[in-house]
């Protein structure tokens, strides 16, 4: 095997069917036709001396010598570009940048109004996009290009994923106006004795990290208690106002929600604290743009933690 005989431009294509599973969508993805695409995964084949990719019922799948190459390559790959374009300055005022994020429902809420003014007033060129990845996908998503950043509760432990905290808070519970505890006094926090005799509404959505809520109800031996699951947030203030049902949310969104509903608002005793974090690809550390894209998040959204916070 010589390296100085392959032609680097047939890595790009490994790349891009690893990450596609698919000759046809690998292609499409380099602009590239099937018959190219083809052609370029058996020279790959002839170079390395194995398959590479083999058949399966969802595409093409990795043999084990790919599965060593393929992320070694992207990644290098991905600090080329970085290399070959990180000098070039931003403008934000004059890009055109389609900015691909990564926000659950609930972050949808909570994010996007603030990014879609700010981009508006400070990069009318822009376009951004959300786009639908689960979370424990989020690491995989970024390798690949196929988002930028991504905002959530989050904690990805993969090589080349960044992190950085933009505030800590707890989960607190919410509901109508007009309920009142069962029992004992109504003050700021309900107590354990109130909290087991609420019925609650909770939303579980598949791909994010807030199934913590119906933990700590676990944990507090309340999940009997649980008398609706919603799919989405967007769900809950109807569920609450409507109904005798509480519902336990995340701090920030009941922020939100009192500035548009009449709701109550309660602590609760031992409601974990979750962090809300910006996740990014090490390759677009000193790309220009990206510091920028990093810097609007950090300046709209970032607050200081508290100390011994977590």
């Amino acid at each position: 095997m010589n390296f100085r005989q392959l032609d680097l431009n047939l890595l790009r294509v490994l790349a891009a069917i690893h990450r596609t599973g698919s000759v046809t969508r690998a292609g499409k993805a380099l602009s590239l036709s099937q018959p190219a695409t083809s052609n370029a995964l058996s020279r790959l084949r002839d170079f390395f001396g194995d398959e590479l990719f083999v058949r399966a019922p969802s595409g093409l799948k990795p043999t084990r010598l790919c599965e060593q190459l393929a992320p070694a390559v992207l990644a290098q790959l991905l600090a080329l570009e970085t290399v070959v374009t990180g000098h070039e300055d931003f403008e934000p005022a004059a890009s055109g940048m389609h900015w691909r994020l990564s926000l659950s429902d609930l972050g949808e809420m909570l994010f996007l109004p603030g990014l879609a003014g700010a981009l508006r007033s400070e990069a009318p060129g822009a376009r951004l996009s959300n786009v639908s990845v689960a979370a424990t996908d989020v690491a995989a998503a970024l390798e690949a290009r196929e988002i930028d950043l991504a905002i959530g509760i989050l904690q990805p432990r993969h090589r080349g994923i960044r992190t950085e905290v933009l505030f800590r808070e707890n989960y607190v519970a919410v509901a109508s106006p007009h309920w009142r505890p069962a029992s004992g006094r109504s003050g700021r926090t309900l107590t354990a004795q109130q909290l087991a005799e609420a019925a609650f509404v909770v939303a579980s959505p598949t791909a994010t990290f807030h199934t913590s809520v119906e933990e700590m109800l676990v944990r507090m031996k309340l999940e009997d208690r649980i008398v609706l699951r919603a799919r989405h947030f967007g769900a809950l203030p109807e569920l609450a106002l409507t109904s005798d049902l509480l519902s336990i949310v995340p701090e920030m969104y009941a922020r939100n929600l009192r500035q548009r509903y009449d709701f109550r608002v309660w602590g609760i005793p031992g409601a974990p604290a979750y962090e809300v974090r910006l996740v990014w690809h090490s390759s677009t550390d000193k790309d220009p743009a990206h510091q920028w894209m990093r810097e609007l998040v950090y300046r709209l959204f970032r607050r200081p933690l508290q100390a011994g916070a977590g």
